[in-house]
């Protein structure tokens, strides 16, 4: 490609409003432009990664027996309501009416269609295991769009879907995508961790996600480091065990009050007393399905919301409000506690809580607190103990390897399990060995295609630019002439060396724009190709090419042969 030929057009101002690495320089070096609030237009050159990326995912699903194929983007209502999911998706479903005011939707993910398909192509267990995927546009309107193409509302999804008609074939299925997408960030050349996660909205049984490790990333993840061997064991922070303690301590001190006018917190309570903040509990004041509930937790973990809503009777939980504290115990907010409430309450104990002794919790009375609060002796043992609390780095691992270190990550893929849940509600059946009708069980696996350019951006760049892993870089080389007007021969062995390269095999650019030394190695700085050779007057005369690597600090004056051995010509 001559970039003369080529719209490339870099930029030195950044919006206010780019906050990440990522949009700062798909903006700067040209990958996208803004269209309207989470739109974006890819350029081509943000169009040449967006499809190495495409590539390289098509081809794994292909090796993994996957069929491609080609979905509406525009869903009709009638479907989405057989699932329930009209209305219960939320204001990310986009709907629309026709002119003949019929309604549908802009697809945010396609279970409901694909399901429709195979209610009507798929007859006979003969036809089963089957799985298809699409590479396609999807749209979810976002409350807040931000940080460009990573969270936009309108944006590139590969998604696959395989029918079964037991759960071991899904399992088998599963492992084969939880492989292929192993693969895919492998040969992307990103550094990444599967993880144990929520099936969310989407529903199912069994989920992984897959995370490209960034700073910047969203979300937590819980890995194991430091044990005698390398368990793999990952989660996303919401899904991360907390193990129970050791056993509980006996009491060494007896209750008391502590007058504590202005403390609220755990952290200005321990600070008053001159106590570790780990000797203090807080407390959670919680209305669930049956009534209210106290939830507590040792002063400096927090609370995991996940793991509340899983515990019987608070499926549906919320906060309780300032009148219904006060009518069961009978303070203001900051000085609540398990001690002797105004009426019966159902305590929730974490793990770490039920272990400790000689604890601090607040006095159900305002501008008091409660040291030496035991277990058994001050108060009943828990209605119940559960795990509701976020792990922390140094926990133990729940697998018994080693402990845990906190890492932030990018969602790029996650896979379900998803059952017989959309089979089931929309009658999708087909017959079994024996003539009966069965409803086969599902998995669904998606990948964010115009994310994972994002987040390889997050993990691989420097203060010039993006520095492309070698299988998402636009090019692989780019040729540079220095001053072709003024001596033919920089141009004749530029185009020479341009077309060996292209000769074997090796995608390469020309960049023949004429600019100043300074702006185009500038540009090509900022676009990331991995490597760059620059033909000059006065490397002809003494025979060698300047060559340099994206990320090597210094340049190599070579000769042909090397400059051809090092880009693997």
């Amino acid at each position: 490609m001559r970039l003369s030929q080529f719209h490339l057009r870099t930029s030195k101002e950044i919006p206010a409003e780019a906050e990440l690495v990522s949009h700062k320089l798909m903006l700067k070096a040209g990958m996208i432009r803004k269209l309207a609030s989470g739109l974006y237009t890819w350029t081509p050159l943000g169009l040449r990664v967006l499809r190495r990326v495409e590539a390289v995912v098509r081809e794994e699903m292909n090796s993994a027996g996957a069929i491609e194929m080609l979905m509406p983007t525009v869903q009709p209502r009638e479907l989405w309501e057989e699932t329930g999911r009209w209305e219960k998706f939320g204001g990310q479903l986009m709907k629309m009416q026709d002119r003949k005011e019929a309604w549908y939707c802009y697809g945010p993910t396609h279970e409901e269609v694909i399901t429709d398909f195979a209610r009507n192509e798929l007859a006979s267990y003969k036809q089963l295991p089957a799985c298809f995927y699409q590479i396609q546009t999807k749209f979810r309107d976002e409350i807040r769009p931000r940080f460009g193409v990573m969270r936009s509302r309108e944006f590139l999804m590969k998604d696959a879907y395989s029918f079964h008609l037991d759960e071991a074939d899904l399992q088998r299925q599963y492992e084969v995508m939880y492989q292929a997408y192993s693969r895919i960030f492998e040969r992307l050349g990103l550094h990444f961790r599967a993880v144990f996660a929520d099936t969310g909205a989407i529903g199912g049984s069994a989920s992984h996600e897959f995370h490209v490790l960034a700073d910047s990333g969203e979300d937590a993840i819980a890995y194991a480091v430091g044990g005698p061997d390398d368990s793999g064991y990952a989660a996303n922070v919401e899904l991360a065990e907390a193990t129970a303690p050791g056993a509980r301590p006996a009491a060494a001190e007896s209750m008391h009050e502590v007058e504590t006018p202005t403390q609220r917190t755990c952290e200005a309570v321990a600070a008053l007393m001159g106590i570790p903040l780990e000797r203090t509990v807080k407390t959670l004041a919680l209305m669930g399905e049956d009534g209210f509930v106290v939830a507590l937790l040792r002063g400096d973990h927090t609370p995991n919301e996940l793991k509340l809503a899983r515990l019987p009777g608070l499926a549906g939980y919320r906060m309780a409000n300032e009148a219904e504290i006060a009518e069961y115990l009978g303070a203001a907010p900051g000085f609540l506690g398990p001690v002797a409430p105004r009426k019966p309450v159902t305590v929730v104990a974490d793990r770490t809580v039920a272990a400790m002794a000689d604890f601090v919790v607040g006095a159900n009375r305002d501008g008091f607190h409660i040291a030496g609060v035991n277990w058994g002796r001050d108060l009943p043992e828990p209605d119940r103990v559960a795990d509701i609390r976020n792990v922390v780095a140094g926990d133990p691992s729940p697998d018994g390897q080693g402990t845990l270190a906190i890492a932030r990550g990018i969602e790029v893929g996650h896979i379900f399990q998803l059952g017989r849940a959309y089979a089931g509600a929309m009658d999708c059946t087909v017959l079994d060995s024996n003539g009966k009708a069965a409803v086969p069980t599902m998995g669904c696996y998606g990948i964010g295609v115009s994310r994972i350019v994002a987040a390889a951006i997050e993990q691989n760049h420097d203060d010039n630019g993006i520095t492309w892993p070698a299988a998402m870089a636009p090019w692989q080389a780019v040729v540079c002439m220095i001053n072709p007007k003024n001596d033919p021969a920089v141009t004749t062995a530029a185009e020479s060396l341009y077309g060996e390269l292209r000769a074997a095999g090796i995608e390469t650019a020309l960049d023949d724009r004429g600019l100043r030394p300074g702006a185009m190695f500038a540009d090509i700085e900022l676009v990331g190709i991995p490597h760059r050779v620059v033909v000059s007057a006065r490397g002809l005369e003494a025979g060698t090419f300047e060559y340099r690597h994206r990320t090597a600090s210094e340049a190599e004056n070579l000769d042909r042969a090397g400059v051809l051995a090092r880009i693997g010509a």
